[in-house]
């Protein structure tokens, strides 16, 4: 994909798919008439697209961490996280200093093993990561990642943020945690972080690339948020802009970062054509200072 105008045009269709409900018939037909072959357009979706086989960056076994996935329940309905810490070599068990938990949450495809190495990236940086499972009351994210944005277009929200505001309230009364909760979110998550800042019981939130709520809301927001968008990324500006403007205007802690020349969903390194690695680092530079300041004492 070495023409930009070929490759910011199939971004732009790929994520109209992923974010606008389109089917996958339409996206291929799109991609075709755009590549020139049917074979060539299925080039273009596969750099695109996230790939499952994508080397992680830190390994689930990690020899430094404790990680399990946990089920239960939260608003009475099933619930399922990826939890990870940091071990303690000389006993197996978690390490004994306190840290700041942080809730990740996923894109629209649901608990991917993506999601689950950020997860661990956290971990290694000091916190207590824990991952929700959203699409748990459904049955739980599938392979499929077109079966899973299905399944996120029909999310009961408040279900949703009931069940995170109770995973909230448990981790706070951790014995390793400090006591302070921050989410971290990406995409559909990073929509999620702004809307859990309305309801409460977080201490801090990261949104990346996320859709905001309407400036008339901003008044509601009691804690710090970070907004990391992409410049290509027109869709989400349409709200991420504003909604920002409108924090800042009502005097709340915000800091907001636009990254130039690179696209939504930059952070994800299993996507090849969108990953950017510069801007990705620096965003998690950006991010784990900002919860660290928040959630470390």
């Amino acid at each position: 994909m070495t023409d930009p105008s070929l490759r910011d045009r199939a971004v732009q269709l790929y994520d109209a798919f992923t974010h606008e409900h389109r089917d996958r018939r339409t996206l291929l037909r799109q991609m075709t008439a755009l590549a020139g072959s049917a074979v060539a357009a299925e080039a273009l979706i596969a750099g695109i697209a996230a790939s499952p086989a994508a080397a992680t960056i830190i390994d689930p076994a990690d020899p430094r961490l404790l990680t399990e996935m946990r089920t239960g329940t939260q608003a009475d309905k099933p619930a399922r996280a990826y939890v990870a810490m940091l071990k303690d070599p000389a006993t197996g068990r978690p390490a004994a200093a306190k840290r700041g938990v942080v809730l990740v949450i996923h894109e629209n495809r649901g608990l991917t093993p993506h999601i689950q190495d950020v997860t661990r990236r956290l971990a290694l940086d000091g916190f207590l990561a824990v991952a929700p499972d959203l699409l748990a009351p459904q049955g739980g994210t599938p392979a499929d990642e077109d079966k899973a944005r299905e399944m996120i277009g029909t999310v009961d929200y408040d279900l949703a943020l009931a069940q995170a505001r109770g995973f909230a309230d448990e981790l706070r009364t951790l014995p390793q945690s400090t006591g302070k909760v921050g989410m971290i979110g990406f995409c559909w998550g990073g929509a999620f972080v702004n809307r859990m800042a309305l309801a409460g019981r977080i201490d801090a939130g990261v949104s990346y690339y996320g859709p905001a709520p309407a400036p008339a809301e901003a008044a509601r927001v009691t804690i710090p948020l970070m907004f990391h968008y992409a410049e290509k990324d027109t869709r989400v500006a349409q709200t991420g802009d504003p909604w920002v403007a409108a924090l800042k205007a009502a005097g709340k802690p915000v800091q907001a970062f636009t990254y130039p020349g690179v696209d939504h969903a930059f952070n994800n390194d299993t996507s090849a054509a969108r990953y950017d690695k510069a801007a990705a680092d620096l965003a998690w530079q950006r991010s784990t200072a900002f919860l660290h300041r928040y959630l470390d004492r």
